[in-house]
């Protein structure tokens, strides 16, 4: 019953918190509900889920994807066993534009047995380390696209648009989000415009490049924020790119659903 999760800091667009599969469930109940994107499928026996005070049973081979802090719960009997996973990275907020805003997604067996399927595939590439970052990434978009109807879902290591001009800038902006960078001094370092660049933000990742930049700038603060229990928030608003500490607990609140400290207190 192996259970995997992220001991890294974030650093693609998508990625895995927590993964499993075989897992011997036990009963959960999250009145908060949890942090991030969150798949729980029935393996074997029988499971239900309790959903903002509704209940619903989960079959063998079905599952659902829960948004984050959506309050619930669920157990299921002695032979209840489950596969699951959980999404974040540093695109992790334009997850819901993704999946138009729904809160809660059922997976029937049909749907259920291809992420399965996928989720088996990650979890060996993690029996077999070291793991590709990403690789990671690509496959985590893979599953979320499980969950999409009729959105773009090219793989982006294949495209020469995103190779070309939305990579590099990605990586422009891990390395200097601490700075005082700007989509124009960005854009201008592939030869387009910000409009155009921000077009392709939002073609192959759902978000503008402002936006991924922001939130880009929000996870490493979480990472400060759980790693750095002594500093301060308005040194790590400086850390992360923010001038204004004010501003950035606000757009960390409006990200993240809580403040900065709320954040450190519940992890």
């Amino acid at each position: 019953m192996p259970i995997y999760f992220r001991n890294t800091p974030l650093t693609e667009p998508f990625t895995l918190d927590s993964i499993g599969d075989c897992w011997q469930q036990i009963p959960v109940s999250r009145p908060k509900g949890y942090p991030h994107y969150h798949y729980l499928q029935t393996e074997e026996g029988m499971g239900k889920i309790f959903i903002q005070g509704k209940e619903y049973p989960l079959h063998p081979g079905e599952g659902v994807l829960i948004a984050p802090f959506i309050r619930h719960a669920y157990s299921g009997d002695e032979q209840w066993r489950t596969a699951f996973f959980t999404l974040t990275g540093t695109i992790e907020s334009s997850i819901a534009r993704i999946l138009d805003n729904r809160q809660v997604i059922f997976v029937d067996k049909d749907q259920g047995a291809k992420i399965r399927e996928l989720i088996g595939k990650i979890v060996k590439k993690y029996e077999n380390p070291p793991l590709d970052a990403k690789e990671l990434s690509i496959d985590c978009y893979t599953l979320l696209m499980q969950f999409v109807n009729g959105v773009y879902s090219h793989s982006l290591a294949e495209d020469p648009l995103y190779k070309r001009y939305v990579e590099p800038v990605l990586k422009e902006m891990e390395l200097h989000y601490a700075e005082q960078i700007s989509i124009q001094e960005l854009s201008e370092k592939v030869y387009v415009t910000p409009q155009y660049l921000s077009r392709l933000f939002r073609r192959f990742l759902g978000c503008s490049a402002y936006e991924y930049l922001t939130v880009y700038r929000i996870n490493k603060a979480k990472e400060f924020l759980l790693c750095a229990p002594r500093v301060e928030v308005q040194e790590i608003s400086a850390r992360v790119g923010f001038l204004d500490a004010s501003h950035f607990t606000a757009m960390f609140k409006k990200m993240a659903g809580v403040t900065p400290l709320e954040f450190r207190r519940m992890n």
